[in-house]
């Protein structure tokens, strides 16, 4: 498959960021993207709504769908993929992108926070997944792509944030798992994960972290758009690193990708 002209992809938490970059290299190829994330309203650290989303999606040359959807909430995504189903006759794809972060020691982790990344993470990447199976398994090359880790025992990925690491490790848990028991049924099931810092503006609220040092959202985007053009019964269960994935693609300067190519680059976290 060239492109994912006429695809139907349900990205979670696509208002800005990953999500965004991943909608809007679909569009070019003129997908379909439902945007399912919270932000309706402009927040004041956080630039994108799911409005403004859907404009760039439209401009950029694909149909968007933007739908107010907290993933915690089972009714609220459930409410958008029977939204998604009906504009577009169906889903393709499922991007689980939406994720919450608090890179915090076990003291200074209030438990409101690890129950934000742990209903975020892993139970919305579940239930996003659980909900959009029906519609995936009917589709002709059906995709999960979800952004999270391989899975690293090392304690040095613990020790200095053991509710975050828990609740992305969920993440790749469920791609582990359902990249098994979809097998049969054609849908591939897929872990993407950056070598270096995504300069994202989320990223940019993080204290102490230089944005100069990290790659654009974009080396993401062009890594998720060749996982998802490929055939799913012949690419699942994979951890994919986007560095790897580009290579395999042909792509061999990353140059542009760099925010500052002064500045040397900073590796990603749970990456040896």
């Amino acid at each position: 498959m060239a492109d994912l002209r006429g695809k139907t992809l349900f990205i979670t938490g696509a208002s800005r960021g990953i999500g965004l970059a991943i909608g809007l290299r679909a569009a070019r190829d003129g997908a379909n993207v439902v945007i399912a994330a919270k932000t309706t309203e402009p927040h004041p650290k956080l630039p994108g709504t799911i409005f403004t989303a859907a404009k760039e999606i439209d401009a950029a040359g694909g149909q968007a769908l933007a739908v107010p959807t907290d993933i915690r909430f089972e009714d609220q995504v459930q409410a958008a993929v029977a939204a998604a189903v009906q504009r577009f006759g169906g889903i393709d794809i499922l991007v689980n992108n939406a994720s919450a972060i608090s890179l915090t020691g076990t003291l200074e982790t209030p438990i409101k926070r690890f129950d934000l990344m742990m209903g975020i993470n892993t139970r919305g990447s579940f239930l996003c997944s659980q909900a959009c199976l029906p519609a995936l398994k009917r589709a002709d090359n059906p995709h999960i792509l979800t952004l999270s880790p391989p899975i690293n025992l090392s304690p040095r990925w613990f020790a200095p944030h053991v509710a975050y690491t828990i609740a992305k490790y969920g993440m790749s848990l469920c791609v582990l798992g359902m990249a098994e028991e979809f097998r049969g049924s054609g849908v591939a099931v897929n872990a993407l994960w950056p070598r270096t810092m995504i300069a994202t503006a989320a990223l940019q609220m993080i204290p102490g972290v230089d944005v100069g040092r990290g790659r654009k959202p974009e080396i993401l985007a062009d890594a998720a758009h060749w996982i998802l053009t490929q055939p799913s019964r012949a690419l699942t269960g994979n951890f994919f690193i986007d560095e790897d994935v580009l290579a395999r693609a042909g792509v061999t300067d990353l140059t542009p990708y760099a925010v500052d190519p002064a500045k040397p680059l900073s590796k990603d976290i749970f990456l040896d």
